[in-house]
């Protein structure tokens, strides 16, 4: 019996998620809780466990390829005796022994997958590398791309599937290069995007191409086009949901901002103090945990800038709790994973829970949960060796803190002029909720913990 394993709703409101990887191939046992497949929604990569015990029958969706809550992305042969025998049947065979079943089934790999409809299948290859046109489609739901004929057929066809990314294999079309011709600098030997731009500035060599007027043989042209021209990224998953959260949060929300520069000398002697601490003895201290302590103690001071905006009810939502958010860049693009009930943690908690949640983020394993419920926010555009900028606020946020780079600094002490170490606060707030004064209020208390750490211990 097959069943199909539909994409479920792994976030609240999910509509849609990105195929990222797949972890397994037509043929292969399955086991109920496996890990099969990486997808990435409009918040995060999240690992899809299998549902049932069986053997994978088919694919049914591409790497790269949005995928609607609810379709089938997979089928899986279940309640059957003779699994481990299907599963022989369809493991790898030698290029001379493979069926033409298996080499269809093995294509998958390289991120072309099986689509819902049969009449949607790209055409197959056979072991010699020439594709099979009794299998194109006669009249397809999309438009399928002819299959690419490798350059050395005889020597890619005792190899492995060609991989690369979709945007890859665009970029290779784009330029004229032959993806069987290179060699894969990606993990497990996937052809990267810096293979490909490589390939065309070496003049590797392309594939012909028809146009409207007749054939073309490739020329130099690709090596011309890759120090010139365009390039085109597919907006998806995280980064389609952040562009479409900065824009609802710019034009919904009255952002003002306002900036303060601050003497941090105490706050960094009181860093290296703290590093020799044995509660700290295997974390990375860095200042961001005290701009956390001091933001989380003006919180306590001033509630209402850790509140909400309901629109549809017309009140203001005050949080007394503080789930801090922490803006990280990832590979994938901006998110904000948060600590929740930051201000319940001693310094030492707040320090691990500082770590693992920049180390889960930048890894791309921020989790849904991670990311959802934040109200207030820090961005740390220090590390980029940025002294200040006016950050945009999270969606259902009042404020955000901005954290310039720490330099030295000419500064007046006690009417002498010293050097000392220095930074710029930037508070962007939502003006509906928090006048100036306020607002002033909130930066004031914060450079002040900074300018004096023990101000942290007495306003608590």
């Amino acid at each position: 019996m097959v069943k199909e394993f539909k994409l479920p709703d792994v976030g609240e409101g999910l509509t849609e998620a990105d195929i990222v990887a797949w972890h397994v191939k037509p043929g292969d046992l399955v086991e109920d809780g496996q890990i099969i497949v990486e997808i990435e929604t409009a918040k995060a990569v999240v690992e899809l466990p299998c549902p049932w015990d069986g053997t994978v029958a088919r694919l049914l969706a591409e790497e790269g390829q949005t995928v609607e809550v609810g379709v089938p992305i997979i089928a899986v042969e279940v309640g059957t005796s003779d699994s481990a025998e299907r599963a022989e049947v369809a493991a790898p065979a030698s290029a001379e022994s493979a069926s033409d079943d298996e080499a269809g089934a093995h294509s998958i790999l390289v991120g072309y997958g099986v689509k819902a409809s049969s009449t949607t299948r790209r055409a197959r290859r056979t072991a010699a590398g020439r594709p099979e046109t009794a299998e194109v489609p006669t009249a397809p739901e999309e438009p399928v791309e002819p299959p690419e004929v490798p350059a050395e057929p005889a020597a890619r066809s005792q190899s492995k599937p060609t991989l690369a990314k979709p945007p890859v294999r665009k970029l290779a079309k784009d330029l004229g290069i032959s993806l069987a011709a290179l060699a894969g600098s990606g993990p497990d030997g996937s052809i990267t995007r810096d293979d490909v731009q490589r390939a065309a500035g070496a003049g590797t060599p392309a594939r012909s191409a028809e146009s409207g007027n007749g054939s073309r043989t490739a020329t130099s042209a690709p090596a011309l086009q890759a120090s010139g021209g365009e390039e085109r990224i597919a907006v998806r998953g995280v980064r389609k949901h952040m562009a479409a959260a900065m824009v609802s949060s710019a034009f919904t929300a009255p952002h003002v901002t306002e900036f303060l520069q601050v003497d941090v000398t105490e706050t960094m002697a009181a860093l290296r103090r703290v590093r020799e601490l044995p509660e700290f003895a295997e974390l990375r201290v860095s200042p961001l945990l005290f701009v956390a302590r001091a933001l989380l103690v003006a919180v306590a001071r001033h509630p209402l800038v850790n509140s909400s905006w309901d629109a549809a009810a017309e009140e203001i939502v005050v949080k007394h709790y503080v789930n801090l958010g922490i803006a990280v860049a990832a590979e994938r693009g901006l998110i904000v994973p948060n600590v929740k009930h930051a201000d319940a943690l001693t310094l030492p908690e707040l320090a691990r829970a500082l770590q693992v949640l920049t180390e889960t983020g930048r890894a791309g394993k921020a989790t849904p949960a991670d990311l959802a419920g934040g109200t207030i926010t820090i961005t740390n555009v220090g590390v980029f060796g940025v002294d200040a900028g006016t950050p945009i606020l999270t969606p259902g946020e009042t404020a955000i803190l901005a954290f310039g780079q720490v330099k030295d600094t000419p500064w007046v002490v006690d009417g002498e002029l010293a050097v000392r170490k220095a930074c710029t606060l930037s508070l962007s707030f939502d003006h509906r909720i928090v006048d100036g004064e306020l607002g002033s209020a909130v930066l004031r208390d914060v450079g002040s913990m900074l300018t004096d750490p023990l101000r942290i211990l007495a306003w608590s």
